[in-house]
């Protein structure tokens, strides 16, 4: 695999931001795979549309010129909140790695420098949701994310900060 570079996202790259939210949705048929506009819904589309408010931080995977990831925090607690909210201090996880790039360990190196990134400037905690079954969950553990209430299908995960 070729050398990755972990970098913020450019004005001019936002656009991949939907490709992105469709791979960070947990399909786990691969024979019934979720239409492309599902992204459009209310509660999906919220994760990215009008991105750049104060909150809104992004990290994409470089490799060789091509964006193969993405991981973003935002808060999600106005009239559509997100599935991972918590309270409108909390900035919530969204991560995404192309399929031929995942199990690699590079959404850790992600997460760990969101997670930097949120304590420089300065969150108390992060939350995020992720579907019980996703193999994700682990590393979600590892990073020091804790199960704070359990819905039928999901997990909602917090981690401390300071």
């Amino acid at each position: 695999m070729s050398k990755y570079l972990i970098r913020e996202i450019e004005p001019h790259e936002l656009s991949i931001l939907e490709e992105m939210l469709y791979e960070a949705i947990f399909q786990p048929d691969e024979n019934n795979i979720l239409p492309k506009d599902v992204i459009k819904q209310p509660e999906i589309s919220v994760y990215i549309e009008h991105w750049g408010k104060l909150d809104d931080l992004c990290l994409v995977v470089d490799v060789d010129g091509k964006i193969i990831g993405a991981v973003w925090t935002r808060i999600l607690a106005g009239k559509t909140k997100g599935y991972g909210n918590i309270d409108d201090q909390t900035p919530e996880f969204a991560i995404s790695l192309l399929k031929e790039y995942r199990k690699k360990g590079i959404g850790t190196d992600l997460m760990t420098k969101m997670i930097n990134k949120l304590k420089e400037h300065g969150y108390k905690q992060t939350s995020l949701s992720v579907a019980k079954d996703n193999y994700a969950v682990k590393m979600y553990k590892n990073l020091g994310f804790e199960v704070i209430a359990e819905k039928e299908n999901d997990y909602l995960m917090l981690l401390k900060l300071n």
